[in-house]
C-alpha cells in the first residue's frame, strides 16, 4: 500500500505583517499588532523559553512584533526556516544547521512560513494534504492578547486573528490549512461566545493552555472553565494544547545547557494529562477531546500505568475513586490524542499507547520538522506496522480528532 497522505496536527504559521492592520476594526489599528525592523544584539535565552531582546545598531537585522507600543516578539531562524537553509529555493537541499537562535526578517524567511500559496506548495511536495497551524506572535494559546493592557483591544485582536485564520489562511487553501483558533483566555464568557462564533464558521479546533494556572488563570479543577468545556463537548471542538502553552517550559538546573530543555519538553504534557485524568472532566463531558501537540508519546504508557496504580493503591488517602469511578486510563482511549514527530519507542508499545490515540505532525517550519522529507522519514519509521495502523497514525486519527469531512 502506498503511504497515506499525511494530515499534520501540529505546524506553525508565521503571521504575515498585514494581519491585524487589515483585519482589526480601524479604531484599534494604531495600538494593534504591527511589525518593525531593527538590528538586534545576540539574544539572551532564559529557562522557560524567555528572551532578552536588545536593539543594537551594530547587531543583526530582524523583524519584530509590537503591540500596544511594547516589543513582544522578534522572529528567529530556528522558528522560521531561513532562505539560506534551502539554497536557490531547493527544498531537498535543506540545511538544518542554518536554523539558529538569531534574528530573521520576513525577506529572509522561506515564503511558506507566512504566505498561503507558498505554504500549500511546500506541503504538497511533502506528501501532506492537511495542516493544523499554531500561532507564532499570539503564542501557542493566545497568551499575548490575554496580557493586553486593554482587553477590548485584546478581544478585537483575537477575533481578527480568527477571522484571518478562517477566511484568508484556510478557506482558499483547498483543505491543506485547517483552522485552529484562539480564545480570550481572560474571560470564560467571552471565550464561550467566541467558540460558538467560530464553530458557526465550521471550526473544530481551538488552542488552550496545557496548565492554565501557570498563566495566573483558574485551573481546570475549579469549574471556571466548565461552560467552555461544555460548548466544546457539544460542538465537537478539540482542545489543542501545545508544549509551552503555559508560558513555561520544563527545566532542570537554572544553568542547564539548551539541549536539556528541548529533551524535557514533553514534561508539561505529562503533567497536564494526569491533571485531566483525575479531574473528572472527561466523565462530565463525555465527548470532549484533548490533543497534546509536540509532546511526543513514549511517556504515555507509564503515565497511564502510574495513574491507575495511584487510583487503586492510594485510595485510602487520595479518595480519587469518589470522582473517578473507573481507572483513569479508562478515560484516555479515543479521547486524548498524543501528537508526535519522532517516537519509535512508542510505536513499539502501541498496545498501551493506543493506535486510535496517536497523530503524526511535521512541525513546519520549526527546527524539529521532518519537512521536506516527511514521506521518506515516515516510511522508515512505520516499517513492520500494519497498513490500518499506519493510516490511523498519519490520517485517520486526525480526521477523527478534528471532525474533518475526509477519508
Amino acid at each position: 500500500m502506498e503511504l497515506p497522505k499525511i494530515i499534520s496536527v501540529d505546524d506553525h504559521v508565521v503571521e504575515p505583517p498585514h494581519v491585524w492592520q487589515t483585519w482589526l476594526p480601524e479604531k484599534y489599528r494604531e495600538k494593534g499588532p504591527r511589525v518593525e525592523r531593527h538590528k538586534w544584539a545576540p539574544f539572551v535565552h532564559h529557562p522557560g523559553a524567555k528572551y532578552e531582546n536588545t536593539i543594537d545598531p551594530d547587531g543583526q537585522a530582524g523583524d519584530a512584533w509590537y503591540f500596544e507600543d511594547r516589543l513582544i516578539y522578534v522572529h528567529k531562524r530556528f522558528v522560521a526556516i531561513p532562505l539560506e537553509a534551502t539554497p536557490n529555493g531547493e527544498p531537498h537541499s535543506f540545511d538544518r544547521t542554518k536554523m539558529q537562535m538569531t534574528p530573521v526578517t520576513y525577506d529572509e524567511m522561506r515564503p511558506g512560513c507566512y504566505e498561503r500559496e507558498a505554504r500549500m506548495k511546500d506541503f504538497e511536495l511533502n506528501w501532506c494534504d492537511g495542516s493544523l497551524p499554531f500561532p507564532t506572535f499570539p503564542r501557542f494559546c493566545g497568551q499575548t492578547f490575554s496580557e493586553a493592557n486593554d482587553h477590548d483591544l485584546g478581544l478585537a485582536c483575537v477575533r481578527a486573528y480568527n477571522d484571518w485564520m478562517i477566511e484568508e489562511w484556510c478557506e482558499p487553501s483547498k483543505g491543506i490549512n485547517i483552522p485552529l483558533c484562539i480564545i480570550p483566555l481572560w474571560d470564560v464568557d467571552l471565550a464561550v461566545a467566541e467558540v460558538n462564533r467560530i464553530a458557526d464558521k465550521g471550526v473544530h479546533a481551538i488552542c488552550f493552555s496545557e496548565i492554565p494556572s501557570k498563566l495566573g488563570l483558574p485551573s481546570i479543577h475549579t469549574g471556571y472553565w466548565d461552560p467552555m468545556f461544555a460548548v466544546c463537548n457539544d460542538r465537537a471542538i478539540t482542545l489543542n494544547m501545545h508544549i509551552g502553552s503555559s508560558s513555561s517550559m520544563p527545566a532542570a538546573s537554572p544553568d542547564s545547557p539548551e539541549a536539556v530543555g528541548s529533551t524535557l519538553q514533553f514534561n508539561n504534557a505529562f503533567n497536564s494529562m494526569v491533571d485531566w485524568l483525575f479531574s473528572g472532566k472527561l466523565i462530565r463531558f463525555p465527548d470532549l477531546k484533548l490533543a497534546y501537540s509536540e509532546g511526543q508519546i513514549g511517556w504515555i504508557p507509564y503515565a497511564l500505568e502510574r495513574a491507575d496504580t495511584v487510583w487503586d493503591m492510594h485510595e485510602a488517602w487520595t479518595h480519587a475513586k469518589a470522582m473517578i469511578p473507573e481507572p483513569p486510563s479508562t478515560y484516555y482511549k479515543g479521547r486524548i490524542f498524543g501528537c508526535f514527530t519522532a517516537d519509535r519507542y512508542a510505536l513499539r508499545n502501541l498496545d498501551v499507547v493506543g493506535e486510535d490515540n496517536i497523530c503524526f505532525e511535521t512541525d513546519y517550519p520549526h527546527s524539529d520538522t521532518t519537512w521536506p522529507d516527511s514521506k521518506e522519514y515516515v516510511e522508515k519509521m512505520v516499517t513492520g506496522l500494519d497498513d490500518d495502523v499506519v493510516y490511523k497514525m498519519l490520517r485517520g486519527n486526525a480526521i477523527n480528532m478534528l471532525s474533518l469531512d475526509r477519508t
